[in-house]
């Protein structure tokens, strides 16, 4: 007989609980997940609903072939890793390199275009970040429905999945094309304003389709068609720069256009990403037969509420982190434009080389999940640390490259002979240092986080961001920043603590939750 083993997953919102089934059976069982129970609608094996009817996924087997068994488990946990973890990378540094190649272009164009544009370009990712951890609620329920053959429910998830998007895309656009009020009374220069306005102004018309090709990313994910997602990055990546040099500068017959043909080429690159992907479902040969689009118009209650319950902690978390270095960016626009100008050049550099613990944690949380699946909470352990120490030793690489060219990394984004940019270049190389030192403990520490989410665990993790990212970051940041000699180090330096402190208390929950008790 096969040696499947049988775990029951009872996901109640904001309250998982897993209770495992009988070890010692041979049955070729399978796992049964209930999405919350109620009485009105018990538990049911015939469909899988939402709320609380069943659907079926299969257990890896137990049993290993020969030549795995003859590796370490250290070993074959690395491996397991690596193979989610370096696509995944892929995807986020194409996605990420849109942004930064805005930013390469804006420091081409001045120090105010610059320090206006990456202030702009940060605002409109804080809120995309969040949105995006709002409708990844969708994966999970799609990949246990495509596990259990269930189509309709696919379909019908993924329907709601859009209506979510729709939903937030209106408030957000409306926000965001109305931000330049929110520069002014937070204190940034009037020239930050009218040009990271304008940026913005025309950004909002690529929120939806980026928003959007977020969901799709992740249903398509979750039914094994990942290898087309990358591509379509790249390609994406590709369109923008094109448009970027074309647009910006007046290249190839382009009006030049400065930061508002900037911002047109992103639009351009993220919507040809969108409608690419959304070509590729609606014409690869499984996926057509999904109608995943005909009936968004109807509202499942008991569906979005699911998704809602999923998704909402891990956007709101995603909110506070993010949130922390977005509010230390409008901080830095009140010390000065070149101030924020430095800042822009170090915070872009560091987003790139986050893309990388960020995709390892999305690989910590499928890691950590299969082991708890196969009821292994030793695996789990070492799914969990195994993926902190893989980034703590890339942080650490990425952090001696900082420390030790500090003036050409800078010099990708701003021209550091030009006499003009000096103190942009003293500015910059002492916070690159802060930065990098932080880094060391921010990759593992969002690399634990996936591993909590693995174990189901959002709603303390949220807490304990919010404590301290805003509770110790931001406080701490700004006594630096405005109470010392510091200026903008010492905001850096303030949230790098809260860094380091989400970093303690992440790594202390997830020991106390696989320890055995």
């Amino acid at each position: 007989m096969c040696n499947y083993r049988s775990v029951r997953l009872c996901l109640k919102p904001n309250n998982p609980i897993i209770n495992y089934g009988d070890p010692k059976s041979d049955r070729c069982d399978r796992i049964l997940v209930s999405y919350g129970s109620s009485p009105t609608h018990p538990t049911s094996t015939k469909n899988l609903a939402v709320n609380c009817q069943l659907s079926t996924v299969p257990v890896m087997p137990m049993n290993k072939s020969s030549s795995t068994l003859t590796r370490s488990p250290i070993h074959r946990e690395v491996t397991a890793f690596l193979t989610l973890a370096i696509p995944l990378a892929g995807v986020q540094l194409s996605q990420a390199a849109i942004g930064f190649v805005d930013t390469l272009m804006m420091g081409r164009m001045g120090l105010e275009t610059l320090a206006a544009g990456g202030l702009a370009t940060l605002t409109f990712s804080v809120f995309l970040y969040t949105a995006t951890g709002v409708v990844m609620g969708v994966s999970p329920i799609v990949a246990t429905a495509y596990g259990g053959g269930y189509k309709q429910q696919i379909e019908r998830v993924v329907g709601q999945g859009c209506l979510l998007v729709i939903g937030l895309t209106i408030p957000i656009s409306f926000f965001i094309a109305n931000i330049d009020l929110l520069m002014r009374y937070l204190g940034q220069a009037e020239t930050t304003v009218v040009l990271g306005n304008t940026y913005l102004d025309i950004m909002v018309w690529g929120f939806f389709p980026a928003l959007g090709f977020s969901l799709l990313r992740s249903v398509v994910t979750a039914m094994s068609h990942t290898r087309i997602v990358m591509p379509i990055a790249i390609g994406g990546t590709m369109i923008n720069t094109i448009g970027d040099y074309s647009l910006g500068f007046g290249k190839f017959g382009c009006p030049r256009l400065g930061i508002a043909g900037l911002a047109i080429a992103s639009v351009l690159a993220i919507w040809a990403m969108f409608l690419t992907l959304v070509g590729y479902i609606l014409t690869q040969k499984e996926l057509k037969t999904y109608r995943f689009f005909q009936q968004i118009y109807r509202v499942d209650r008991q569906i979005l509420t699911s998704l809602i319950h999923v998704g909402v902690p891990i956007g709101i978390a995603t909110a506070l982190e993010i949130g922390l270095f977005t509010i230390v960016t409008y901080l830095m626009g009140s010390l000065g434009t070149e101030v924020l100008a430095a800042h822009q050049v170090v915070l872009q550099t560091i987003a790139i080389t986050f893309m990388v613990p960020l995709a390892m944690s999305y690989a910590a949380t499928i890691r950590v999940g299969h082991e708890i699946g196969q009821q292994s909470r030793i695996g789990a352990t070492r799914a969990g640390y195994v993926g902190a120490a893989i980034g703590l030793g890339f942080m650490i690489i990425m952090a001696i490259i900082m420390l030790s060219f500090p003036q050409q990394i800078i010099g990708i984004f701003i021209d550091i002979n030009d006499p003009r940019n000096a103190n942009v270049l003293t500015l910059a190389t002492g916070m690159m240092t802060v930065a990098a030192i932080s880094q060391i403990l921010d990759g593992p520490q969002k690399i634990i986080l996936g591993a909590l989410y693995g174990l189901q665990d959002t709603r303390v993790p949220m807490i304990l961001s919010l404590l301290a990212f805003w509770g110790v970051g931001l406080t701490s940041g700004y006594w630096l920043g405005f109470h010392t000699s510091l200026g903008g180090s010492g905001l850096w330096l303030g949230q790098s603590i809260g860094i380091g402190v989400s970093a303690i208390i992440f790594f202390w929950r997830f020991h106390h939750l696989v320890r055995v008790k």
